[in-house]
């Protein structure tokens, strides 16, 4: 793939922009240090010529990158057992399970949703996002529990995704907190954005984030300064509620991307976070349907231990 950017942003002797800084901001995808790495492969060009990772950019520069084309992944059937809580002939609704990651990646070819769905749909799987993604509208981390819809044709994703897009689908997550709340509820209102360092994290970023809005409401204070909350988003970027939740100071228990590492409470897998309930308009009927799905055995072993007073 080949980008061709021209640098404009006038340079002075306090702004000085260095050049593997400027290309990771501009292209979202290539991370800084793998914009150091394309440099020395040569594959970065500045006015035609090869440049150094620290060069600093000058109005009018021309700035060529070239990155090879990441190969498809096959994505194969495969028979894992699925819990499905609603099924049509338009769209799937799956309670996912902790661990399971939802679309084959670099590192996580097999054992997907996506191979499980490939074995129970068979072919009656929706095309617009690809091999490696089909049917899939909307998605939730490797770590999270819960609920999430499939569509099994063209044009119930279409619906699906111009709901997500309007706002207008119906998303409750229950998760626990590190720390109490001052107030009953409330609404964190913070852009989303890539981390200005560490490019595999999301941060609040009020320069080049993208609008993101969580609302909370405390379900019950816990012992050991624990708070069980119900979080509704209104929008849907990679990592909101754990994002969001960190930046007021209360991150979740167990996510030790953005929380403390290693808590020490018996009985805690990983980030606590389900995605409890689900409602949209039926593509096909009008009509709108809401589902609710258990939280897993772990978290209510763990809720109950931190309800015992």
């Amino acid at each position: 793939m080949h980008y061709r950017l021209e640098y404009n942003r006038r340079s002075t002797d306090e702004v000085r922009e260095r050049i593997d800084k400027y290309i990771s901001e501009q292209i979202s995808d290539l991370s800084r240090s793998y914009v150091k790495q394309l440099i020395q492969e040569n594959n970065i060009l500045v006015n035609g010529k090869m440049c150094r990772a620290n060069y600093i950019c000058r109005p009018g520069d021309i700035i060529e990158v070239e990155v090879e084309e990441a190969k498809e992944l096959e994505v194969t059937a495969e028979n894992i057992p699925l819990e499905i809580l609603y099924e049509d002939e338009s769209v799937v609704i799956v309670n996912k399970p902790k661990d399971m990651v939802v679309h084959p990646a670099a590192g996580h070819e097999s054992g997907t949703l996506v191979n499980a769905l490939l074995y129970h749909c068979k072919d009656s799987l929706s095309s617009i996002n690809g091999v490696v993604r089909p049917g899939i509208v909307h998605r939730i981390d490797r770590n999270t529990t819960g609920i999430l819809v499939v569509c099994k044709n063209d044009s119930a994703h279409r619906s699906l995704a111009e709901q997500l897009k309007e706002h207008s689908i119906t998303r409750k997550y229950h998760a626990i907190c590190h720390g109490v709340f001052k107030e009953p509820e409330g609404t964190v209102n913070a852009p989303i954005g890539r981390h200005p360092v560490d490019r595999k994290k999301m941060a609040v970023n009020h320069r080049n984030g993208r609008e993101a809005v969580t609302h909370y409401r405390v379900l019950n204070t816990l012992k050991d300064n624990y708070s069980y909350i119900e979080c509704t988003l209104e929008t849907g970027r990679t990592h909101q509620i754990r994002v969001h939740m960190a930046s007021i100071g209360h991150p979740l228990l167990g996510d030790d991307v953005y929380g403390p590492k290693n808590p020490k409470i018996k009985g805690l897998i990983g980030q606590t976070l389900h995605a409890k309930t689900l409602g949209f308009i039926h593509p096909d009927t009008g009509e709108y349907m809401e589902f609710d799905s258990e939280l897993p055995e772990y978290f209510e072993k763990l809720l109950d231990t931190l309800l015992q007073k």
